[in-house]
């Protein structure tokens, strides 16, 4: 079998690495790749990033499986490309791809269908946005109705921040046609958790609990970014709070789901809020998370394709995903300046050094250099028994790896180190 893996980041090693191990597999090639993906043995780097392009290079070089890592590439239809061709792909078609495309539709969605959510109201007019502005509560969320790749969500203080954010997203257009229409919604307090799941169409099989951190500074400080650490399994979510997950959001998206006629093979990833209330939906992904795959992965004790195909084939009911024991911590190491601009270029030592997994993320290979790319660099994953074991032998580890301007969040999975 020859699998296609779209993207370019961490994420995207993380998955070549894991499904390397199956001898069905002969080759993975991943568009279009980064210096982690080109040095390994079963994987080929492709040049492609148009879904049309890769739609018709899966079906020239003996595609069976394509897994579609990137939320633009879903929203722009690539799902609906390869299914046309016969490919089996995992991702939803354009039209459940809004569930993450849009906020607005999202969020309508989750009211629909009785999923336990912020109040909100959506708006594609500055100025009457800015009047409900005089109406609710502070602090209040902001929210780019599109794809702003991890960084469009404002949490707003006072009024006077949240007209700031309102103008920089449907004014400014910081993240272009993504602020033509947003989200203005109740501000929950309480613990993120993420839930990965995979879907057949018919069933959701939720995988084990992580907790991302989004901001780029200690104590959750400074501006969102694409994720700074991850840790899995989160250590709030219990077996109460998996319950109220399942009867509450997982149940009703199901049924919503399949009401709306928007079944897929895939990823439903579940961002949630854990409050003193219960547990609230914040978001969908339907794709798999990033960095929160390279932690909850490095934990699967069954064979990732076995788990893909079971979806792509319907029988997800009949599969038990086996765990290790323990707990795994993922630090992600920036360039200075994320998630602003940032300058790249810089040769990156000490991987060859580490003994944890090390997953590229915004990294290329050049005469046989590796060098920073992008704002994200690298991502290193420990295992360890406990979360305490995991996070400082992943810490030990970042020490030992060198670029300039390297900057990293101190505190993943606990208090700064």
């Amino acid at each position: 079998m020859n699998i296609l893996v779209s993207g370019s980041g961490g994420r995207e090693h993380a998955l070549v690495q894991f499904l390397q191990k199956n001898d069905q597999i002969e080759i993975i090639y991943c568009a279009p790749g980064n210096g982690g993906t080109a040095g390994e043995a079963k994987c080929r780097n492709v040049p492609l990033s148009d879904p049309l392009d890769l739609a018709d290079f899966a079906a020239k070089n003996n595609v069976g499986l394509a897994i579609a890592g990137s939320e633009e590439l879903l929203v722009a239809g690539i799902a609906d490309l390869f299914k046309e061709k016969g490919i089996a792909i995992l991702g939803p078609g354009k039209k459940a791809a809004m569930l993450e495309g849009s906020k607005c539709f999202s969020k309508d969605f989750m009211q629909k269908y009785g999923i336990r959510t912020a109040s909100y109201k959506n708006f594609t007019n500055f100025n009457e946005a800015d009047s409900w502005l005089n109406k609710c509560p502070y602090p209040t969320v902001v929210k780019a109705d599109g794809l702003a790749a991890g960084k469009g969500v404002l949490i707003c203080q006072n009024r006077e921040e949240a007209k700031e954010g309102l103008r920089k997203l449907m004014v400014d257009r910081q993240f272009g046609n993504a602020g033509s229409s947003i989200v203005i919604e109740e501000y929950l307090e309480g613990v993120e958790a993420s839930i990965l799941s995979f879907f057949d169409g018919k069933t959701i099989l939720p995988l084990l609990s992580a907790k991302d951190h989004k901001k780029i500074g200690e104590n959750e400080s400074g501006p969102n970014t694409g994720g700074m650490g991850v840790v899995s399994p989160n250590p709030h979510v219990n077996p109460e709070i998996m319950k109220k997950f399942k009867e509450g959001i997982l149940a009703p998206t199901l049924r919503g789901l399949i009401e709306e006629e928007l079944t897929f093979t895939g990823i439903i990833f579940f961002g949630l809020m854990i409050t003193d209330r219960g547990v609230y939906l914040l978001e969908y992904n339907l794709r798999m998370g990033d960095p929160e795959t390279q932690a909850v992965l490095s934990l699967l004790d069954s064979d990732l394709l076995e788990l893909i195909q079971a979806s792509v084939k319907g029988t997800l009911d009949t599969i038990t995903p086996r765990w290790k024991e323990g707990a795994a911590c993922c630090v992600v190491l920036a360039s200075g300046g994320y998630p602003a601009s940032c300058t790249k270029g810089y040769e990156i030592s000490g991987i060859d050094k580490a003994e944890c997994s090390v997953y590229i993320a915004g990294a290329r290979l050049e005469n046989e250099k590796l060098l920073t790319s992008g704002g994200r660099v690298l991502n290193v994953v420990a295992i360890g028994s406990t979360m305490e074991e995991a996070r400082r032998t992943a810490y030990s580890n970042v020490e030992r790896i060198s670029f300039k301007d390297k900057v990293y969040r101190r505190d993943i999975g606990g208090p700064v180190l």
